[in-house]
Parts: structure tokens; sequence; C-alpha cells
């Protein structure tokens, strides 16, 4: 069993209308690839680029919930919505879970009724920003780097009401720290090491270690740049960031956030979802067999204990 925190198909089907769910080869998510491997779960990002005008990323949004709901739940009787812990443990030998996530909060604007829009369509994890900077606080990629902003203060208190996860990932640093600050449910969806590779995106030490004592899930990412620093990775480049991740304390934190269909490059040996089932035999053949199942799926289900609304 795998849960995957996170990928960007609802963006790719959104952008490439002709596209289908069901059998595209050009994604690295589709429904073929996912029925045939071993995993259970998988978080489908809302993603809204910052090339949308700010007047219609909003409708952008909930036409990517529309294209969840009609081309991801609605036709496959075997794939259902799931929003809590009791929902992923009740699923069959023979089902699969989708989880509804939110990258970003510069769709809602200074509005929170859209934000809790969002929530109430299903959103259990939510972004507080992508790279630049929004009304909620400042990206990683934004110069300034402020943190929360007093609107951004008040997103996190309703996302704690809620039971949603507050998700750290692309995050400014002030930003981080002032997350930890307030958040009861924080996450890191897809980030890596900085210690073993310097991008701005990913996290250091003091940040995973933050994370690790709140026991706040922390989900390792295929994206080459965020492995190596360059356009190569392999697979043994993503359990090297486990390893660092789990010999900070991270047992109980480190899992798996692929980022599949959200960036160009490929990490060979776990190039799509279709590779899954080879790359879980890899960490059973680094790691023991509690802590691939830690790794694999128990550390997400974990920061869904009691969150449900």
């Amino acid at each position: 069993m795998i849960i995957d925190a996170h990928c960007d198909v609802l963006y790719q089907l959104w952008k490439n209308p002709d596209w289908r769910f069901q059998d595209s080869p050009e994604l690295r998510i589709n429904y073929e690839k996912w029925a045939g491997n071993t995993v259970k779960v998988q978080c489908f990002a809302i993603f809204v680029p910052d090339t949308v005008p700010s007047d219609l990323q909003f409708h952008t949004a909930l036409e990517m919930v529309n294209i969840f709901y009609e081309q991801i739940i609605a036709p496959y009787e075997n794939i259902k919505l799931v929003t809590s812990k009791e929902d992923i443990l009740a699923l069959k030998d023979n089902e699969k879970g989708a989880m509804l996530t939110l990258e970003g909060l510069h769709p809602i604007g200074h509005d929170m009724i859209k934000l809790k829009t969002f929530l109430h369509l299903g959103v259990k994890a939510v972004g507080l920003t992508w790279n630049n900077g929004n009304a909620v606080a400042d990206g990683v990629g934004e110069e300034r780097g402020a943190g929360l902003s007093t609107f951004g203060k008040q997103v996190v208190e309703v996302l704690n009401t809620y039971n949603v996860m507050t998700d750290v990932s692309h995050l400014s640093y002030q930003g981080f720290w002032d997350v930890m600050d307030l958040a009861k449910y924080p996450i890191a969806s897809h980030s890596n090491s900085r210690k073993i590779c310097s991008h701005v995106r990913n996290l250091d030490d003091k940040q995973l270690k933050a994370l690790i004592k709140k026991k706040a899930f922390i989900g390792v990412t295929y994206v080459p740049e965020f492995l190596t620093g360059t356009k190569e990775a392999t697979s043994k480049d993503v359990i090297q960031h486990i390893e660092k991740i789990y010999k900070l304390g991270g047992e109980d934190s480190v899992g798996l956030g692929s980022d599949f269909d959200g960036t160009s490059g490929f990490v060979e040996g776990i190039e799509d979802h279709a590779q899954y089932d080879s790359f879980l035999q890899e960490l059973k053949a680094r790691f023991s067999k509690e802590l691939v199942e830690k790794i694999a799926w128990k550390n997400f289900l974990h920061n869904l204990e009691a969150k449900t609304y």
C-alpha cells in the first residue's frame, strides 16, 4: 500500500482538454497505470498557474475541482473520494482513494469564503503559496521573503478549525516558521533535504527537525532538480533524501510526494505511476518492513487522525 501526497494531474487535464485520465500516455498518472499498482491513495492538487489573470483564478480552480469529480471520481466505481483516515481504512481491496488538495492560495485573493468553498468541496490539505507571493504569504521565489500576513494567520486558524492540513511546501522561510507556530496540522507534501541538495524549494535541517518534532508528514518528491540539483536523478537519489530525513529522527514523518505531472524532469527508476511497485521493492531492500510501511502510507495516515469536519 502506498499513499502519494502530491501530483498535478488536474492541471494537466485542464491545460490539455484532449487528454483522458483513462489512458493518455502523456500523463504520468492515468487510470490504467494506477489500476495496475499498489498505490492505494493518490492526492490530486488544484494548481492554477500564475499566467491566469487574477480575476479568473478562482473560476479556473473550480474548473479543476470539476475535472476531479467528473473525470477521476465519477467514471470509476473503484475510485472513491477520501477525506479522512476512516475513509482510507474503509477502502476495499479493489478500491483506490482520491484526495483533493490545493497548491497555492492565490485563487482566493483576500476572500475567506472562497477558501471555505474549497474546504466544503473536499480539499483536505492546503499549500499556502506557490513560489510567488499572495495575500497569505510569500513563496520561496519572492525576494521579499515575508511571512504570514494578518489574513494569512486567519487562514491558518480556519484550516485548524476545519481540521485541514497546512502545507509548507513552496512557502517562504519566514512563512514556514509562522506556520509552525500556528498550525495544528502542518505538513510538507513535496519537499526534500536542502543539506543534500541546496535548492530553494528544499527544507534545511532546522525546518525538517521542526516538522519531525510534531510528527508532521514530509513527502520526498521526485524532481531531479530537488534531488541532485541537476536534470538527472535516479530512484537511489530519492532514497538518499528519505534516509536523510529518517536519520534526523523522521521515522514517523518521512513519506512520498511524487509531484508526478507537475514537472518535466524524470527520475530514472520511478518515471511514473507504473514504476511504483519496483520502487517499493527498492525501499524494502534498504529499510525494515516496519519503516517501509511508515514511509509508504502510515506516516501520511497518521496526519489524518481525527481530522474530519
